[in-house]
C-alpha cells in the first residue's frame, strides 16, 4: 500500500473542502496543534495505527482533546470520513500534507531559522524579504536555538540550506586541511 498517494488524496480533499468554506486557517492552526500532539506523543500515534485497541470514535475524541475549544467543523467531518474509510491511522501524515498544500495555497513558505542567540526583529524582516525575493511566497520563519553553530545562522526553506554557521566554516577548513596533507603524504 503506497500510503503517500493516499495521504496525498485525503490532503487535497480537505483542503478544497477547507477553502470552500473559508475556513481555512482556523482548520489549519488546529490541524498543526493535532499533528504536533501526535508526534510529539509516540503512544498517540500507536493508538491512532492500532485496529484493535480503541474504536474509531474513541481516536476522534483522542484527536478532539488535542484541541483547545470546539473542533473545526472540517476537521470533524474530516476525521469521521477517516475513520469510516479505516484510515485514522494516516492522520498524521495527512494533516502534515494539507499543512503544506494549504500554505503553498496562500503563497507562504515554511522556514526554520537556526541561531545562537535570538534574531533581531530586523533580521527576521530582511530575511522575509530574501525569501519573497527568491521564491515570490512570503515566509513563515520558525527560529531554533542552537548553540552548536557557534555563530552565525542556518536557514532552511523547503529543504533549501544557507549555512552561514560558525560550525561549517571550521568544518570546511578542517576538510580542506586533511585533503591538502593527503597530498603532501
Amino acid at each position: 500500500m503506497n500510503t503517500g498517494i493516499i495521504t496525498d488524496r485525503y490532503a487535497e480533499a480537505l483542503l478544497k473542502y477547507v477553502l470552500e468554506t473559508g475556513r481555512g486557517e482556523q482548520a489549519v492552526a488546529q490541524a498543526e496543534r493535532i499533528e504536533a500532539s501526535v508526534s510529539a506523543l509516540p503512544e498517540l500515534s500507536r493508538l491512532m495505527l492500532s485496529r484493535d485497541i480503541v474504536s474509531g470514535e474513541e481516536k476522534k475524541a483522542l484527536l478532539r482533546s488535542c484541541v483547545d475549544g470546539e473542533l473545526e467543523d472540517s476537521l470533524d467531518r474530516f476525521f469521521t470520513l477517516l475513520v469510516r474509510n479505516g484510515r485514522i491511522g494516516l492522520v498524521r501524515d495527512t494533516l502534515h500534507r494539507f499543512i503544506d498544500l494549504y500554505r503553498q495555497d496562500q503563497g507562504v513558505r515554511k522556514a526554520t531559522l537556526r541561531t545562537v542567540a535570538p534574531p533581531s526583529g530586523a533580521f527576521l524582516a530582511k530575511l522575509s524579504a530574501m525569501v519573497k525575493e527568491l521564491t515570490g511566497d512570503e515566509a513563515l520563519i520558525e527560529v531554533v536555538n542552537d548553540p552548536s553553530l557557534i555563530g552565525g545562522f542556518v536557514l532552511d526553506i523547503d529543504g533549501y540550506l544557507l549555512d552561514t554557521s560558525v560550525s561549517r566554516q571550521l568544518e570546511i577548513i578542517r576538510e580542506q586541511f586533511i585533503e591538502n596533507n593527503r597530498r603532501i603524504v
